[in-house]
């Protein structure tokens, strides 16, 4: 399994709206998210920096962020580009991290 995280940006004071967005994830997004081979997919919030973390295992060779020409995952970044960062064409803008540690 390949491990894959990230960081987006949340725009102050929509800590609970992102939270419930993603209470209601759509069917849709989370079936493609599965198909893709994404089988853990973690986003913590630290609220001091309004920076989310995001953490997912996956079978395939991308991440959910590689699922951009998705019709379905350009709705969602457009549901959710009030509320976040994004690029012009509302994809979150995010930065990958590198893994420095693993205890097993």
């Amino acid at each position: 399994m390949k491990q894959v995280a990230f960081t987006m940006r949340l725009k102050p004071g929509f800590a609970e709206e992102y939270q419930r967005r993603h209470d209601e994830i759509w069917p849709a997004l989370q079936s493609l998210l599965k198909e893709s081979g994404i089988t853990d997919y973690h986003i913590f919030l630290d609220d001091a920096t309004n920076t989310l973390f995001a953490f997912q295992q996956t079978a395939g060779e991308g991440s959910s962020q590689d699922l951009g020409s998705n019709e379905v995952v350009k709705k969602w970044w457009a549901y959710m580009a009030d509320i976040m960062e994004t690029h012009p064409d509302h994809s979150p803008i995010t930065k990958s991290l590198t893994k420095v540690f693993s205890l097993k």
